[in-house]
């Protein structure tokens, strides 16, 4: 399935799926052994994205957020886990011990929340919580909530 989908949910919005994006385009620089994972190519990413993003109306789901055109952005959600939820969702991905343990890690410090507030404005960067499906079904409804006043603020 393509990376870019036409439409997401009742948003109207294109979803982009950044993994998805650089498995069909094959945006990768090699494989990382000791992480069991293949290395993205950023710059190849960005390129991939470029005339979707410029058209605007985009969802774009991805960890990491610092190589992204900060103007394709009008807000940033950047959901976080209780580690123990964290760790039995990677161990159920079967996700090796190294990679498993930077993962939480980086949870536990913040990482990408600090990430995405040091690449945007920090007044865009939002954190919400998403142990659960209530937590989830809480988020889906902040963000289709901020999207309908977004367009109402913009004549969209």
């Amino acid at each position: 399935s393509s990376g870019i989908n036409a439409e997401y949910g009742a948003t109207g919005l294109r979803h982009i799926n950044v993994g998805l994006v650089a498995e069909e385009f094959s945006c990768y620089e090699g494989e990382d052994e000791e992480f069991e994972c293949k290395v993205l190519d950023e710059d190849k990413v960005v390129t991939c994205m470029t005339a979707d993003m410029e058209r605007g109306g985009n969802v774009v789901d991805y960890h990491g957020s610092d190589f992204f055109e900060e103007e394709w952005f009008d807000i940033v959600f950047c959901l976080r886990t209780d580690t123990a939820v964290l760790a039995a969702r990677l161990e159920e991905r079967k996700y090796g011990e190294l990679k498993l343990k930077n993962n939480l890690e980086s949870e536990i410090f913040a990482v990408l929340l600090e990430e995405a507030r040091d690449s945007y404005d920090p007044e865009i960067v939002h954190e919400l919580q998403s142990d659960s499906i209530a937590d989830q079904e809480a988020n889906l409804e902040r963000i289709q909530s901020w999207i309908k006043n977004w367009r109402a603020d913009n004549n969209g």
